[in-house]
């Protein structure tokens, strides 16, 4: 069995990783760390854990954790993370990240929208975690930078038609809705019931942190500089994330191309699901799990294409991404411990 702990085990991507780690077949959760209910059982905190995970919450130190477990899970705000996950690399341990501070591959890229990086010497070694882009990079690494919620609706829909010039690459518009939880479970005004309940807004209108990372990756697989568009938003809904995309396309192509594109690109990579004609993504046919949804429509008229993907911003969006990853860096069946079945309602 893989001991898996998990720092931060209090958030909601923590505890989104306790729940489908503590249902993983091939793993032991051994150890869960939260600053703010050291020694409170963690079933406590989250009652819906009651009987089926009984571990404590610790204080973190490194070198008991190490002790304790085989892959380390970092679910800390960015610039926390950094402080510590070169102490667990020196101890070998294999890390996931579930912050922005080793999604980037430019350092100077990532202090221009987040601090100043602390451990940038392990940004060349890091590998960004998009399991169904860079699964062979996946598989020999030791410290993964697991992707953004907006970053994964928005790139796995683009990159095969990326890849296969399809786009015109300057007309990217990507429009993303995303619900309350993606906020994380610290109060802020914007999270409050009465803020966003019956509240549908735009924020932080093309001034996502999240942008830079989406453009970096779509820029690397393009082979040249990409720069869109990008407007999020605040839906009344706990979890679930839908992002439409727009863009130019370079020439005449069909639906039938489109779809065997896309088809073709992820015909062995199980979580992600391309909707047939007549069928658009919806968050509710992937609310609890790790799919991606994918749909899109050509509209000929103006020789553009609009891509639909739905994800759960908690699970692909985060946690069931990271588990996906250690999955893929140990060996393991990639999707151990993330087939349950999705609710009809």
């Amino acid at each position: 069995m893989v001991r898996a702990g998990i720092v931060g085990a209090t958030g909601y991507a923590g505890a989104e990783l306790v729940r489908i780690l503590s249902g993983h077949p091939d793993v032991e959760l051994t150890v869960l760390t939260s600053r703010q209910y050291a020694g409170e059982k963690f079933d406590k905190i989250y009652p819906s854990m009651a009987g089926i995970v009984d571990l404590i919450c610790e204080k973190l130190s490194i070198d008991s954790f190490c002790e304790r477990t085989d892959v380390v899970f970092i679910a800390l705000p960015h610039k926390v993370a950094m402080e510590i996950v070169p102490e667990f690399i020196r101890r070998d341990k294999k890390v996931i990240d579930l912050s922005a501070d080793f999604r980037f591959k430019d350092v100077l890229l990532y202090e221009a929208f987040y601090q100043e990086h602390t451990a940038a010497d392990l940004l060349d070694k890091a590998v960004y975690g998009l399991c169904e882009i860079y699964f062979d990079k996946i598989k020999s690494a030791n410290l993964i930078g697991n992707p953004g919620c907006y970053p994964t609706s928005v790139i796995l829909p683009l990159v095969p038609l990326i890849k296969s010039s399809f786009l015109d690459i300057n007309s990217i518009i990507a429009d993303s809705k995303s619900g309350v939880s993606g906020a994380g479970r610290s109060l802020s005004l914007t999270a409050h019931f009465c803020e966003a309940n019956e509240s549908f807004k735009a924020y932080k209108v093309s001034a996502h942190r999240h942008q830079p990372e989406m453009e970096e990756v779509l820029s690397i697989e393009a082979g040249r500089p990409v720069n869109m568009t990008f407007v999020p938003h605040l839906v009344p809904m706990t979890r679930g994330m839908l992002t439409t995309i727009y863009a130019n396309l370079v020439k005449e192509v069909s639906s039938e191309e489109i779809q065997n594109c896309i088809d073709s690109f992820y015909s062995e990579r199980f979580f992600v699901r391309i909707c047939k004609e007549g069928r658009m993504p919806d968050t509710l046919h992937v609310k609890g799990t790790n799919f991606c949804d994918i749909g899109f429509k050509l509209d000929e008229r103006n020789n553009r294409i609009i891509l639909i993907s739905a994800i759960d911003n908690l699970v692909k969006g985060a946690s069931g991404q990271a588990v996906q990853n250690m999955n893929i860096l140990l060996g393991l069946d990639e999707t151990a411990g993330l087939t349950n079945v999705p609710f009809s309602l």
